[in-house]
């Protein structure tokens, strides 16, 4: 059997038409091959919520928003939300409209602990997470606060510099003279400086030609200072000389021995007598000390009056 062209660009285009299809609401997200059940969630306002928004629970989309409804009678938002059968939702469970940094909304679900389940078509409860908008707009608020007193500061510091204006340009005045003064006082210095200059050359000339008129002088003064050196230096070997002659005649009487002195040196009989007397002494030192009544009575004591009393000393010794 043949299939005719026309039958053949029929079915062509009826399996295209469905394939649209499926491939359009699969890009919706509605899975055909999946099983979902519907609930409900009240809003008072969706922000711009839409069909086919997904659905999050924990980071993981869980289904899609199939509707959006307005109730007008009642000032609210009737929101149909399909999620997988495997999602168990209690009387607890709470579905969040949320949304990212670039405005798209979704709805995230929060199961919470419940005791109760629901059961398909059931209303969830509803609450609506802060914005970006709203958070800048409360972090806005102390900026804002911060901003006025900025600016308040600010008008306070210019009213201070109108009224200080006047000294200002006082002092604007002083600042447009003060180069004039300067350079007059860098010119004044200028001719002090070279009037210095030209008397230290004049000081250092004369000071050349001094110079010049000393060097004779100098010269002279250094060969007079040469004759004095010489002269003293020769009368001192002079005297050097003298001197050692007559220490040489001193040593040479010293070495002969036929005087006092060398015989000092050379011969001990002085030293000999000197010991002698040395002991002598000691002895009579030693004596007087043990026995002055020997010296210090009346008119002394005879020699043998003494030797009895030594010996009758040593006898009880």
């Amino acid at each position: 059997m043949t299939i005719s062209k026309e039958v053949r660009v029929g079915l062509f285009m009826v399996v295209s038409l469905v394939l649209l299809y499926l491939g359009f609401n699969f890009l919706k997200g509605i899975d055909f091959f999946s099983s979902r059940k519907k609930y409900y969630a009240i809003y008072e306002n969706v922000d711009q919520l839409m069909p086919s928004n997904q659905i999050y629970l924990s980071g993981v989309s869980v289904g899609r928003v199939s509707e959006v409804q307005i109730d007008q009678a009642k000032g609210r938002v009737i929101v149909e939300l399909e999620i997988d059968s495997y999602v168990i939702l209690g009387d607890s469970s709470i579905a969040i409209l949320n949304g990212d940094f670039l405005g798209t909304k979704f709805i995230q679900l929060s199961i919470g602990n419940y005791k109760n389940t629901l059961k398909p078509k059931d209303t969830l409860q509803s609450s609506v997470a802060k914005g970006i908008t709203t958070f800048l707009e409360e972090s806005a608020a102390p900026v804002a606060d911060n901003l006025q007193s900025t600016l308040r500061k600010l008008n306070t510091i210019l009213d201070n510099l109108a009224r200080n204006s006047q000294k200002l340009d006082k002092m604007f005045d002083d600042f447009g003279s003060t180069p004039g003064k300067v350079n007059y006082t860098i010119d004044n210095a200028n001719r002090a400086i070279t009037g210095m200059a030209d008397s230290i050359k004049l000081v250092t000339k004369n000071v050349n030609v001094a110079l010049q008129n000393i060097n004779p002088t100098l010269k002279n003064f250094r060969t007079l200072s040469d004759s004095l050196k010489s002269i003293e230096v020769n009368e001192t070997l002079s005297k050097i000389k003298v001197t050692l002659a007559k220490l040489n005649e001193t040593m040479d009487k010293f070495s002969k021995g036929d005087n006092t002195a060398s015989k000092l040196l050379t011969e001990d009989s002085l030293y000999v007598n000197l010991n002698k007397m040395l002991m002598s002494i000691d002895s009579l030192a030693t004596h007087f000390n043990e026995n002055p009544k020997h010296f210090m009575a009346p008119l002394g004591k005879s020699r043998k009056k003494i030797e009895r009393e030594l010996e009758k000393q040593r006898k009880e010794d």
